[in-house]
């Protein structure tokens, strides 16, 4: 599996390159956000990590720029650990966010959990077709594809777990802890508003109308459900 680091801080690349490529992965160096761009159009990565702070173009920038033409998962790099920064980055289409200094041990556990749960392995040992149909929605659980009336609608791969997760179970409803303890599978330590900028972002791409949504409800004072 390809890995893409991207950090204007070369030692650390050069760090996480080492640790990683231990764990038997590829990885490719990258030093500012502009250059991580257009490796991403043109290489085929499994996983990218992006640091935020980077010259040129920064790492918010080079994520919502990569997100324009890929659903790759992204971890965003960053020393700045305030709850605000961390929603910009889910905002900005990022997956995960670790904050500096981190321990190399959590890193890969970041690593491993997202390329299990982007389906790299199933989708390379070609899994059985299976399909989750509700309205004009259509989930292809084994190519991890969404449509929306019969129309490919990109999703990243978090907002498509979130969107498996609900559809599996229809009228039950979820609040933001539950959702964030059994969709990001880890300890997340992060602010619970995650999980509506998610739901928001799912709402934009799969609900007819956003502001009055048909599948994805709330239930106030609660949490949320898929309807039944």
């Amino acid at each position: 599996m390809k890995i893409l680091v991207v950090d204007d801080e070369k030692m650390l690349v050069k760090g996480i390159k080492f640790n990683l490529e231990n764990e038997g992965y590829e990885v490719e160096p990258c030093y500012d956000g502009a250059a991580a761009v257009e490796q991403a159009r043109t290489g085929e990565y499994d996983l990218i990590i992006l640091d935020l702070m980077m010259p040129q173009t920064d790492g918010l920038t080079a994520c919502q720029q990569i997100r324009m033409f890929s659903t790759v998962p992204i971890i965003m790099l960053t020393a700045r650990g305030e709850d605000a920064d961390k929603l910009l980055g889910f905002e900005s289409g990022a997956d995960d966010y670790i904050t500096k200094p981190f321990n190399i041990l959590e890193l890969k556990a970041r690593v491993r959990a997202l390329l299990r749960r982007s389906g790299v392995t199933a989708a390379r040992t070609g899994s059985q077709e299976s399909l989750l149909t509700k309205g004009a929605i259509t989930l292809d659980t084994a190519k991890r594809e969404a449509r929306k009336d019969g129309v490919p609608v990109e999703l990243t791969m978090k907002e498509y777990d979130l969107m498996e997760f609900f559809m599996k179970r229809p009228g039950k409803v979820f609040s933001r802890e539950t959702l964030l303890d059994l969709v990001w599978d880890y300890d997340y330590q992060g602010d619970i508003r995650t999980v509506d900028v998610h739901i928001r972002r799912l709402r934009e791409k799969l609900e007819p109308n956003p502001a009055q949504p048909e599948y994805i409800l709330t239930k106030w004072g609660v949490g949320y459900y898929f309807v039944d």
